[in-house]
């Protein structure tokens, strides 16, 4: 028998819902709604009836296509209110002559999980990162092992609660049950990883709209996550404000001629725009791209910085993954790797089945990990968001919401 699956991205530029079908293990993409996002500014609600007319867009065009009645969604997480550290966990391995048991590996988590967490924030992802059995550490997976006393060291990710009350409301107010909340890189990893790459030692950064995110791996494991407020919307704002120009003649050009590599272009290269006032001027492509180029710099030097202060000190051997909207930017992966000094590549989602033509970008990788993760074992572990009681959907709802 099949299972439906609903993963709903929403992002500071556009919103993707995505419906996907498992039948056997494998997934093919059956729905998919799409809708220029709405009352959202770098990864966070600031609008909830903006936010909730672009989700309601998207997800009845998800239901169109796919013919189901969606209700229930894991939602993709973005914004710099989100944060993480990492802890551990030790516990009694219980007698038993079957080793260390699921329950045992809870009750770690448990006590891992027993952070100071302000009132106003929530634990949101509880990552286990590897095992220690008695002096034996490096376990990757302890179940029937031997020994007396068991330790995890997890890394957890936490988010304001106001935050996420804001996201659960505007899928509330459509009749989705916000049942599971991913963060954006994590997300992308799905994706895009392979099994070789997080083991080896590998960042990805999710360059979307208002954010970055990145998610470092080693050992396969999850070893460190940031969201940084910087994206897409700040390299086009720089060229509004360089072109006094509004800021859709921004984006636009820096759709068609932005590069990040200005000793690539040709100094006498040169496009027309048409700035406030209304007489039209001509800009130099190099000039653009030194706009852009200074931008792009400052979002990796963030991230190497974040790496360096997060203890990380060896080796990326499959060096950084770049995902994102904003990861398209011509030349960027050299950009990477001259901040960064290892290894980049734009990636996009693989071996996709199904309503997948729009899909092959590397835009939609968080919206295809958000499949991806409801498929894996990510969450067994992880705290869950409260259920709602599920609503009727669209159209009371959008009368309610509409001014007037």
């Amino acid at each position: 028998m099949a299972e439906i699956i609903f993963g709903l991205d929403i992002g500071t530029t556009k919103v993707c819902a995505l419906v996907g079908e498992v039948r056997d293990g494998r997934l093919q993409i059956i729905g998919l709604g799409l809708a220029s996002a709405r009352g959202m500014r770098k990864g966070m609600v600031i609008d909830v009836s903006e936010a909730s007319l672009a989700l309601a867009q998207a997800v009845e065009q998800a239901e169109q296509t796919s013919g189901y009645d969606l209700s229930q969604a894991i939602v993709s997480m973005a914004g710099e209110h989100i944060s993480s550290t990492n802890n551990k966990g030790i516990v009694a391995i219980g007698r038993n002559d079957n080793g260390v048991a699921v329950s045992d590996i809870e009750r770690a988590l448990d006590v891992a999980q027993a952070i100071p967490v302000p009132p106003n924030r929530q634990i949101v992802h509880l990552i286990p990162r590897s095992y220690t059995i008695d002096e034996h550490d490096g376990v990757r997976n302890p179940i029937g092992m031997h020994g007396f006393r068991l330790e995890v060291e997890t890394h957890i990710v936490t988010a304001a609660r106001p935050a996420l009350q804001n996201l659960t409301s505007c899928a509330g107010n459509i009749g989705i049950n916000a049942s599971e909340y991913v963060l954006n890189a994590l997300a992308s990893g799905e994706a895009v990883l392979d099994p070789n790459e997080r083991e080896m030692g590998v960042i990805v950064a999710d360059i979307g709209g208002g954010t970055t995110d990145i998610a470092l791996y080693m050992q396969g494991k999850v070893w460190h996550t940031k969201v940084f407020p910087i994206g897409g919307y700040h390299i086009s704002n720089d060229i509004a404000i360089g072109l006094r120009a509004p800021y859709e003649v921004a984006e636009q050009v820096k759709i068609q001629f932005g590069d990040c590599r200005p000793d690539k272009i040709d100094p006498n290269t040169v496009f027309t725009v048409e700035p406030f006032g209304g007489e039209k001027i001509q800009v130099g492509r190099q000039d653009l791209a030194h706009v852009i180029e200074a931008r792009v710099e400052e979002i990796f030097q963030h991230i190497l910085e974040d790496v360096q202060r997060s203890g990380y000190d060896g080796l990326l051997p499959a060096g950084i993954v770049l995902t994102g909207g904003s990861a398209q930017l011509r030349g960027i992966t050299e950009v990477a790797e001259r901040v960064l000094n290892v290894p980049a590549r734009v990636a996009q989602p693989q071996n996709l089945v199904g309503m997948v033509d729009k899909l092959h970008s590397s835009a939609y990788a968080t919206s295809v990990g958000l499949l991806h993760w409801a498929m894996s074992d990510n969450q067994i572990y992880q705290p869950r968001t409260h259920n709602r009681e599920w609503g009727s959907k669209m159209g009371s709802i959008l009368k309610a919401l509409l001014p007037g």
